[in-house]
């Protein structure tokens, strides 16, 4: 059973108040296929990345465990290049210049022997290739799948069509808000239920992320953390930990589902620590261990009853 991964390969510009660093690893199939790495293997990704693309990453990828095969690269073109600028909140930033070169033309064909693939990872893309990319897998037994703003306002359509075949949605509160016309994230989550999936998973950044079911309902609070120095790949470091957690235990009943958003969680306060992937590329299980014991800590409480 493999786990696929198709999303953007960018290198970034980040700007925040602690410095600023110049086409650094960015993208969503990067921050997904490191994280899942920690808890999972036979890990297959497909992107796209110019001729400038670092072959060094390509080759760190590969140290994981990754399957790059599915990899295009483009002799003509550079590299998906975005540049973002976080103000003093690091909740709000500018987006100063986003350069798709390649990724532009981005329309994957899923290799051959990566169509067997049973958990498919879908990244932040046009809805229309995200249906494209579902309908070339063989028999996927879960699909989860992200989206953003730009496509609800501009794809809505599109958008709600590949959602039929979504298992797990991953969607931001002001996401929820956008697509549903409910400016209460609960009700709001209850009416995407309506348009196919069936796990919703919405993230509330510093607040932490709520799953919902058709039946129950859960919420973890993100670590405290004192200093965060890019938020940049945060849900797609999530959604890695998610998807890896999910894909090492075959397993998607709520009680394991709750701990899939834990992992996401704990991975995702990893990355906000450092510059691009740099705090993911090599973390210690003890660590992991550490925030999930942290984050344990903080959410539980005895139980009682008042008379």
């Amino acid at each position: 059973m493999s786990l696929l991964v198709v999303g953007s390969i960018a290198l970034d510009t980040i700007e925040t108040p602690f410095g600023k660093r110049e086409y650094i690893l960015g993208g969503s199939a990067s921050f997904i296929c490191l994280t899942s790495s920690y808890f999972t293997k036979d890990i297959r990704m497909v992107g796209i990345v110019g001729y400038d693309f670092p072959k060094g990453e390509i080759d760190f990828f590969r140290s994981k465990g990754i399957d790059t095969s599915g990899i295009e690269i483009s002799p003509i073109e550079k590299t998906f290049h975005w540049y973002g600028k976080y103000h003093d909140d690091m909740n709000t930033r500018d987006s100063i210049v986003t350069e798709l070169n390649a990724f532009e033309k981005f329309n994957p064909i899923i290799p051959e022997n990566f169509r067997d693939s049973d958990f498919i990872c879908i990244g932040n893309v046009d809805p229309r290739i995200q249906k494209s990319i579902i309908l070339q897998i063989k028999s996927p037994k879960i699909i989860m799948m992200d989206t953003m703003n730009f496509w609800i306002e501009g794809k809505l359509n599109e958008l709600l069509d590949t959602l039929k075949f979504a298992n797990i949605l991953v969607i931001n509160d002001s996401e929820v808000k956008l697509l549903t016309k409910d400016s209460n994230i609960i009700s709001g989550g209850r009416k995407i239920f309506e348009l196919g999936p069936e796990i919703i998973i919405i993230k509330k950044g510093e607040h932490g992320a709520i799953l919902m079911t058709k039946e129950e309902i859960f919420t973890v609070p993100a670590i405290p953390l004192e200093r965060i120095v890019d938020p940049t790949g945060a849900g797609d470091t999530f959604a890695g930990g998610l998807m890896g957690w999910l894909h090492r235990t075959k397993d998607l009943s709520f009680e394991n589902l709750k701990l899939a958003v834990v992992m996401g969680t704990v991975m995702a306060s990893i990355a906000v620590e450092d510059y691009s992937i740099d705090n993911l590329r090599n973390v210690e299980k003890e660590e992991i261990n550490k925030r999930i014991n942290k984050l344990h800590k903080i959410s539980n409480f005895n139980r009682i009853e008042l008379n």
